[in-house]
């Protein structure tokens, strides 16, 4: 009776967020390799083809500031420096506008909305299913975290179906040879135990964007600390024209060192300082921080997060975990594949049942 009572929840549950599930999946796997592909097709806007012998020379910050400031007539909230050389940095601007720019030169490659990039449109769908209000909010956001739960439930029903009768292991065998229904069954069965784990990971990590209090709570509980964040601020009574941001940029960037720039948020106000996220070796993405006063270049305070609580490297890893870049393409290979498993779920389930229903 429980076995009976446990495959009507799996299938109701399926029923219920089964669009949600395949939506996540499809928009997913094409997210993890979106970058590459809008690289790919408009090459001329994300990628520089610049001499080995030039890869050096990337103009001082203070140029950079200048021409696009010159070119666009706004303020530039953040420069976003990438790691590969060929790749174009993102430049923010105050009046919500990006832009793609030559970091050896000064160009400007592209300037466009975030989302209306094939990188933003599919980032979109896959985290707010592309509705937002005409107040900027996304109500479906929410779905998706609950989307996500929910396959997290469905894979631990799963496991559950699987270890209570015997021949557990038998079951796992897939028989390529048999007829349609037992063979998705089986492929349905062997499949979600085999990546159940990871999955639940994935999934898990995924609702960490959305519910970050309850999901950081789980984090510290299972590691036995606390994460650790850059909270900071500071008054500075400095006026613009007394910033020395070169200078300060140095003088920031060197306070953690072995780190690498990953951002540089420019002061908007005067009292605001100068602030360089980082990323030291052992990160995975930039999660240090260093605060320089602008106009004398000072480092006011700085922020290592490779030397930090378990709960905190384990809650900053999320966003790596989740999109697969780590350890190179192999495991982004994989991360694309267990992207498309929902999917694959949900349609054999729908098959299977109705194959159960007609016989």
């Amino acid at each position: 009776m429980l076995k009976l009572w446990l495959r009507r929840i799996h299938l109701t549950l399926a029923v219920f967020t089964g669009i949600l599930l395949l939506n996540i999946s499809i928009s997913g796997a094409l997210l993890i390799y979106a970058k590459d592909i809008q690289a790919f097709i408009n090459p001329e806007f994300w990628t520089i083809p610049t001499p080995q012998e030039q890869i050096s020379l990337v103009l001082p910050l203070s140029k950079i500031i200048q021409n696009v400031e010159l070119a666009t007539n706004a303020k530039i909230k953040f420069i976003q420096q990438e790691e590969q050389a060929q790749d174009a940095w993102l430049v923010s601007l105050t009046n919500g506008k990006y832009l793609n720019i030559n970091p050896y030169n000064g160009e400007i490659l592209l300037e466009h909305r975030y989302y209306d990039t094939f990188y933003g449109f599919i980032m979109s769908w896959h985290r707010w299913l592309l509705y937002t209000t005409d107040t900027n909010t996304k109500p479906l956001k929410v779905w998706i975290s609950i989307a996500s739960l929910i396959l997290i439930i469905e894979m631990l029903l799963g496991c559950i179906l699987w270890l209570r009768p015997k021949n557990r292991l038998k079951r796992l065998k897939i028989r390529w040879h048999a007829k349609p229904k037992e063979l998705y069954s089986q492929l349905h069965t062997t499949i979600g135990i085999l990546t159940s784990i990871p999955l639940i990971l994935i999934a898990f990590s995924g609702m960490a964007f959305h519910w970050q209090p309850a999901t950081k709570q789980v984090v510290e509980w299972l590691s036995f600390s606390k994460v650790q964040t850059p909270n900071f601020q500071t008054e500075l009574a400095v006026k613009q024209d007394q910033y020395q941001i070169d200078y300060a940029y140095q003088q920031g960037r060197k306070a953690l060192k072995e780190s690498r720039v990953f951002r540089v948020y420019l002061p908007q106000e005067q009292g605001e300082p100068l602030k360089l996220r980082l990323r030291m070796p052992d990160e995975s993405h930039g999660y240090s921080w260093s605060w320089v006063y602008p106009s004398t270049g000072e480092v006011i305070r700085t922020f290592d997060a490779s030397n930090t609580s378990l709960a905190t490297k384990i809650w900053n890893f999320k966003y790596k975990f989740h999109i697969g870049e780590f350890f190179g393409w192999p495991i982004k290979a994989l991360w694309f594949l267990l992207s498309l498993l929902p999917s694959f779920f949900v349609l054999s389930g729908i098959y299977l049942f109705m194959k159960r229903k007609k016989g």
